[in-house]
């Protein structure tokens, strides 16, 4: 990876993770190998990304040399993490869209990956919670996409990454705002991808599994509590039930495909979904 003269400490941070820890064990990536790529020069937006997968993609693209937006609700956090790595945050709620008038045009590219969820019943689902998961997770993309791509189109070149999830391509029960609204994201991406295939703009969606967040974390608590068991049962039990790997997703590999997907090798890779799920959907 060439750096440009002058570079901070988070490029130096960089070469340092593209030495490449292997992974622990056959099953195990804690710390997983890297992509070698040079975005220098770009700038990077990365929604939700005061934690979790949002703050492992903020991590990875800088250390590539992106400048990088942090977007998320808490301002507060999205500032920690927008100093970590020599960006700049951006406190926005997604759920209004007029927050997406406040962002910089001048985008090369976008992470969607802001998300909630909420369980319940379909017959009981506030409709409400419905609309306001579809604003956060669908409108906010949509809005953002299309903020950015008129410098995309004139600089022949751009990356959306939207993160879906297992659930853009499977449903389960109860879960009927989030389930729909991946799936919606899923086909807004393969429209961009088709309108910015000549262009120099390609458009995917990553769909992990249930990652190391504290989003799940908080869902594996609440289930223990819902089904009286332990926090280890619901994560054997619900969680992994389904998927071939038995363990949880880390942020850091979601990220590292984020950046695959930005580099000069994933040029002709557009429109897709890529599974990142521990073998879930070869079920």
């Amino acid at each position: 990876m060439t750096v440009e003269p002058g570079r901070d400490d988070q490029a130096a941070r960089g070469r340092q993770q593209e030495a490449a820890a292997p992974a622990d064990g056959p099953t195990g990536a804690r710390h997983p190998r890297v992509v070698r790529l040079d975005l220098s020069g770009k700038t990077a937006l990365v929604t939700g990304g005061a934690g979790g997968i949002g703050r492992a993609c903020a991590v990875r693209l800088a250390a590539a040399g992106a400048k990088v937006i942090v977007v998320d609700r808490d301002a507060g956090r999205a500032e920690t993490v927008a100093a970590e790595v020599g960006g700049r945050a951006l406190g926005l709620d997604l759920a209004d869209p007029g927050a997406v008038d406040r962002i910089d045009p001048g985008l090369d590219i976008v992470v969607n990956n802001a998300g909630l969820q909420h369980v319940a019943p379909l017959d009981e689902f506030p409709p409400e919670r419905f609309d306001h998961l579809h604003r956060v997770m669908v409108t906010a993309p949509f809005l953002i996409v299309r903020r950015a791509l008129p410098h995309m189109y004139a600089a022949g070149w751009g990356r959306i990454v939207n993160i879906s999830s297992v659930h853009g391509l499977r449903a389960s029960a109860f879960k009927a705002a989030y389930v729909s609204a991946k799936h919606a994201l899923e086909g807004l991406s393969k429209v961009v991808a088709l309108e910015g295939a000549t262009r120099g703009v390609t458009a995917n969606c990553v769909n992990p599994a249930y990652v190391r967040t504290p989003l799940v974390e908080g869902q594996i608590a609440a289930q223990a509590t819902a089904h009286g068991i332990a926090e280890s049962e619901v994560v054997e039990r619900i969680m992994l039930a389904r998927a071939a790997i038995k363990r949880l997703i880390e942020p850091e590999e979601v990220a590292e495909l984020v950046a695959y997907l930005c580099s000069p090798a994933a040029s002709s890779l557009t429109g897709a979904s890529i599974p990142l799920d521990g073998g879930w959907t070869a079920n």
